[in-house]
């Protein structure tokens, strides 16, 4: 009982930690998942290139798969890799859970689209099902449904992480400029209460997705996550000139800009002076998909 799975980094477009509200956009960077189950007991994780990081997501998501969709008790393995950075805000965990559900899915037999019918299972649903691992195993502060959601079905998505609830799913053909800084930030451990204090900006951010102003929306949301999370604002004021908008991607460190690609390499000019990565990537619209 064997599956594979790929499912897709993100960027923010507005961060939930304030309002549980949240947006987030596809990028062309995918994690694969590959599940084998058996009849042992328990299931073992490991997540390539990294043999000491935490496995506790990739297992639970294998774990609740089973109970919901087996047909009895089963252990397994599972493995990740991937091209998204761990701790980056770029959506990593979303990623991996996403393509964990559905790899388990695949090995169990479970078909997966995205219309409900008789003994199936939408993306949705599976993705719905990552997320609960998430929040079980506590590596994210609000559940993670924007980042989630963008993850599974690719475009712009903005959600209510209170309920789970998907608002709009929108399509956009950017290009994308990705800096990571060589230190990381873990969602779990960001403060929540000085993120609750840019609230007012974040309600400004969600009527700009509402309205389809993403890039817009982006820009106001990274200059107070910035502020908030105590994250420098001048890579962001550097694109600003060039980039239809720039944002502190998740609870950082990365920036991501979007815009078109001649711009955008005007803004990786500057940010290669930076320590760190630079990566001129585009969105996805496709998303998670069973390989």
């Amino acid at each position: 009982m064997k599956g594979r799975a790929v499912a897709l980094g993100a960027g923010t477009v507005l961060n939930a930690l304030a309002i549980e509200i949240g947006s987030a956009f596809a990028l062309d960077a995918e994690t694969t998942a590959a599940v084998e189950l058996d009849d042992t007991e328990g299931v073992t994780g490991a997540i390539a290139d990294a043999p000491d990081a935490d496995t506790r997501l990739i297992e639970r998501c294998v774990e609740l798969t089973v109970e919901r969709y087996g047909d009895g008790e089963r252990g397994g393995h599972v493995r990740t890799e991937s091209e998204v950075p761990m701790a980056a805000g770029l959506k990593s965990s979303s990623a991996a859970a996403n393509a964990t559900v559905l790899a388990t899915l695949s090995a169990l037999g479970v078909e997966v689209n995205d219309e409900q019918n008789d003994g199936g299972v939408t993306r949705l649903d599976a993705c719905r099902l990552g997320v609960e691992a998430a929040r079980d195993v506590g590596v994210t502060a609000t559940g993670a449904f924007d980042d989630a959601s963008a993850s599974m079905l690719g475009g712009v998505t903005l959600t209510d992480n209170t309920s789970d609830e998907l608002l709009s799913r929108d399509e956009r053909d950017w290009d994308v400029l990705v800096w990571t800084p060589p230190e990381r930030a873990f969602t779990a451990d960001a403060d929540v209460s000085r993120c609750r204090r840019v609230a007012p900006m974040a309600r400004l951010v969600a009527d700009l997705a509402s309205d389809g102003r993403y890039a817009e929306g982006m820009t106001v949301n990274g200059l107070a996550f910035s502020a908030a999370l105590g994250f420098p604002t001048d890579p962001a004021v550097e694109a600003m000139p060039h980039a239809e908008g720039v944002s502190l991607s998740g609870t950082g460190p990365s920036v991501v800009a979007v815009g078109a690609q001649s711009e955008l390499e005007t803004v990786a000019a500057m940010w290669d002076q930076r320590d760190g990565t630079t990566r001129l990537t585009t969105t996805r619209t496709d998303g998670a998909r069973v390989l």
